[in-house]
């Protein structure tokens, strides 16, 4: 496996001219510790997910991991999980990405059924799937189309599937909303992150991480016809929910 991380240091300069942010090599290098320090509860949403896998999902079934980065969901799952209980497919739109999970599941689960994908989530042709697992990746796909992903997922999600969506989310109401931001902010600098670094990053993120309501999200898994959904997990605007599709769910998928 190709060495350690590196601390995440890409905003601490000036920048003439801010860039899109976007999941390069140079994210690629930093991006574990660009995580921990950015993206409150990350650790712990990923340390639940083999437990919520444990109670939902059918042995042996297919798991989706869309917008899988590092392979950091599927890790997990193989941390808790045997061998024969499940069959992971990441996918990632990043060559940089897709390459580096490759090399870190096959090192790090070689006995799990791993494979990792590149691709446009949005235009997969899924196979039925006992869970789907969407962390941090709706929100950087355009608004307009978002909904339609989230109706293809759940015609590929088998009867009883699960959704595990986790994103960050913006309040309603504006002033709950500005609280929420700086506190997330406090929660950076806590962290080690200058004031230029979190200017910048928030710039270059601008209209590219165009997050939605907790309600947004219920009404979306609703309309997309999920039986039902909870929000299990909040920290400050970074949200996880759980959608379940009804046993009784009819089979047939969308081509």
């Amino acid at each position: 496996m190709s060495d350690a991380s590196y601390r995440d240091a890409i905003f601490s300069t000036p920048l003439d001219r801010v860039a899109r942010f976007s999941f390069d090599e140079k994210v690629v290098a930093c991006f574990p510790d660009m995580i921990r320090r950015s993206v409150p509860g990350y650790g712990q949403i990923l340390g639940m997910l083999g437990l919520i896998a444990a109670r939902h999902l059918r042995h042996g079934a297919h798991v989706y991991d869309l917008g899988c980065s590092l392979g950091a969901a599927g890790l997990a799952l193989a941390g808790t999980l045997p061998t024969e209980a499940f069959r992971y497919t990441g996918v990632d739109l990043s060559p940089a990405m897709v390459a580096r999970a490759r090399e870190t599941l096959a090192a790090e689960c070689p006995n799990h059924a791993m494979t990792v994908l590149e691709g446009d989530i949005r235009h997969l042709e899924y196979a039925p799937a006992g869970m789907i697992v969407l962390n941090f990746t709706l929100q950087f796909l355009a608004p307009e189309d978002r909904d339609a992903l989230i109706g293809r997922l759940y015609q590929a999600l088998e009867p009883g599937g699960v959704l595990l969506l986790s994103e960050k989310i913006r309040a309603a109401d504006e002033q709950e909303n500005a609280w929420l931001v700086e506190r997330y902010h406090d929660f950076k600098r806590a962290n080690g992150y200058s004031e230029m670094e979190i200017s910048q990053k928030r710039t270059a993120l601008e209209n590219v991480l165009v997050p939605d309501t907790l309600a947004g999200h219920h009404a979306r898994l609703a309309g997309a016809g999920f039986s039902r959904a909870h929000a299990w997990f909040q920290f400050l605007n970074f949200a996880s929910l759980i959608a379940f599709k009804d046993a009784s769910a009819a089979t047939s998928r969308e081509e």
